[in-house]
């Protein structure tokens, strides 16, 4: 049997990461109990040698870095993505236009097989904001039971399902939330489930639908994992599990994680915000770093852009590159694109395969069939704001972007074995 104890900490992170605030604040509360100081934004950064801080932008990314005892040269940098694909709530979202039931307008954020969400139990997730005797308040919400699904139509009623079936997002996507016409608005709704008290308004909410389906171990040798958000909710626990447990080197070592990837990252807290170059360079300057020897130091560092990537399907064989055909547990991908859509060049991944081969850890490429056209991620994103060298990487997994993905056991190890030795090497 494969070893698990690595895929039980992925999985318990999973099951409590149900929407992107969830997942930044079970880092931030682990951060703090590692010793790591929060930094606020909008307040001078003063940092001292040899200490671990961090720091949130819309407490949906997050920045964490260590610095070395002594003057640093160079930099480590890991970065993968908080958000995942799915169904957000709309404003003033209940529906009784079928006059029997009350259902939720949502709409679509990311790409996503909408057919995965059918007919399965959900459940609500995100954070809302309140008004009350303490002023403005943010709140995490993650309603903790079976509370809507999304119903197919019965075959017997189209009977073309199987023949290909265009799904309207507007019509055919809306979870029913009760057997009756509810004439209450959904902040009180909200505000019932939540209990707050009759002093406080809700005013405004971030919501999400989530899969109430536990993540699993599952295969003949108990070699696979599937949850939701594998993508990219997996490369992010590796990189903060590996990262919390370094100590400082003689780099500067810095973990971004960042919201928003699969929109396009345009965000505030997006790979193409100045999240990350604003805070490269308030770290430097705190450090009576020079603006010539800042980017100095860019040049002369490392990046690891980290977000999974398509496995060999046994059903569909013909979707693979031909010559690279990743399977799962074949250990960290390498990602290639021609067109830049992957920041890995020969030079760049030439250095990993070096550090690969040094450790013993397992590593295979990853190229898109020609004809088929791939998705991007943040290493290209990120270099249009701070330009250090990188190496686009992740884990092959099945299903990408449905709501129950699947992925390799043993190639949480390796991924984590490459975090370890990138930051401590």
């Amino acid at each position: 049997m494969t070893n698990h104890d690595n895929a039980d900490k992925l999985i318990s992170f999973l099951n409590s990461a149900h929407s992107v605030f969830h997942a930044v604040d079970r880092i931030s509360r682990e951060l703090d109990e590692a010793g790591f100081c929060a930094l606020r934004e909008s307040e001078a950064f003063r940092l001292e040698p040899g200490r671990s801080y961090y720091v949130k932008r819309n407490n949906s990314s997050l920045i964490a870095f260590r610095l070395p005892r002594k003057r640093f040269t160079s930099a480590r940098l890991i970065s993968a993505h908080t958000d995942s694909p799915v169904l957000k709530i709309k404003p003033s979202p209940i529906d009784t236009s079928s006059s029997a039931y009350s259902t939720l307008n949502v709409e679509v954020y990311g790409g996503l097989p909408l057919f995965s969400w059918f007919d399965r139990p959900l459940s609500i997730a995100g954070r809302v904001f309140t008004e009350g005797p303490d002023g403005l308040q943010e709140h995490l919400v993650d309603i903790d039971r079976d509370l809507v699904v999304i119903p197919s139509l019965a075959i017997h009623q189209n009977r073309q399902v199987n023949d290909g079936w265009k799904i309207s997002v507007q019509k055919e996507m809306k979870p029913v939330l009760s057997a009756q016409v509810l004439s209450t608005d959904f902040p009180s709704l909200l505000s019932r489930q939540l209990k707050l008290a009759e002093n406080v308004r809700l005013l405004d909410y971030d919501l999400y639908l989530y899969s109430r389906t536990p993540a699993s171990v599952w295969g003949l040798d108990g070699e696979f994992i599937s949850a939701g958000r594998l993508d990219d909710l997996m490369c992010l626990w590796a990189a903060f599990e590996a990262f919390k447990a370094s100590g400082p080197s003689s780099y500067l070592q810095l973990a971004a994680f960042f919201d928003n990837e699969e929109v396009g990252s345009g965000s505030r807290q997006g790979a193409l915000s100045d999240f990350l170059v604003t805070t490269y360079r308030r770290i430097l300057s705190a450090l009576g770093f020079s603006y010539d020897e800042s980017c100095a130091a860019a040049a002369s560092s490392m990046m690891l852009s980290a977000d999974n990537g398509h496995a060999l399907h046994p059903n569909y064989t013909e979707k693979c590159d031909p010559t690279n055909r990743p399977v799962i547990n074949g250990g960290v991908l390498i990602k290639y694109a021609a067109n830049q859509k992957y920041a890995t060049d020969g030079c760049t991944a030439s250095w990993l395969k070096s550090l690969m081969n040094r450790k013993s850890i397992k590593y295979q490429s990853f190229a898109n069939n020609s004809d088929v056209t791939g998705g991007s991620t943040l290493g290209n994103l990120s270099a249009q704001r701070l330009s250090i060298p990188c190496v686009d990487i992740g884990l092959a997994q099945l299903a990408m972007h449905s709501a129950w993905e699947s992925a390799g056991v043993s190639d949480i190890d390796s991924l984590l074995s490459l975090f370890s030795a990138f930051l401590e090497d």
